[in-house]
């Protein structure tokens, strides 16, 4: 018996103990939060909202030119868009941000009708330095596209 009380704990730990496991957790929870606030970009966002709502709204007055037989134009103004050419044109519309603005590319404004088959035709919006595309091939509807960054543009 006394061999037996000499005799050094030889135990092999297997595992993690709850306290080694919950800092563990702890430390990936702080660190996946952070990444996450970091990733939060609302410019972004706000960009992504102003192209999707204009794309909508394209789209619908598309169809209604389409549906009265009417050349609609939609054009931008300092505080948001205009359209032009309907007996009732549907009020102008203003953009979520005031800090916002859009061109159409190559025209002064897109034609949306009444035939069913228009020319390609593009606006980019502009928000805190960056910009976003809603474009149409003539055919398919309205699209957001992010522009590509080209070689030293730093990525936006």
């Amino acid at each position: 018996m006394a061999a037996a009380a000499l005799r050094p704990l030889s135990r092999t730990r297997r595992g993690l103990t709850l306290l080694e496991l919950l800092v563990a957790l702890s430390l990936l929870a702080v660190a996946s939060g952070g990444v996450i606030w970091r990733l939060h970009d609302p410019v972004a966002r706000q960009l992504q909202q102003e192209a999707n709502r204009l794309a909508a709204v394209l789209e619908a007055a598309r169809s209604q030119s389409r549906a009265l037989g009417l050349a609609l134009r939609w054009r931008a103004t300092p505080e948001g868009y205009a359209f032009d050419g309907a007996p009732e044109p549907p009020e102008p519309g203003n953009w979520l941000s005031p800090q916002t603005r859009a061109q159409v590319w190559g025209a002064q404004a897109l034609l949306l009708g009444p035939e069913p088959v228009i020319g390609g035709q593009a606006v980019v919006i502009v928000h805190g330095g960056r910009s976003i595309w809603v474009i149409t091939d003539g055919v398919r509807p309205f699209n957001v596209h992010w522009p590509t960054p080209t070689a030293g543009s730093g990525g936006s």
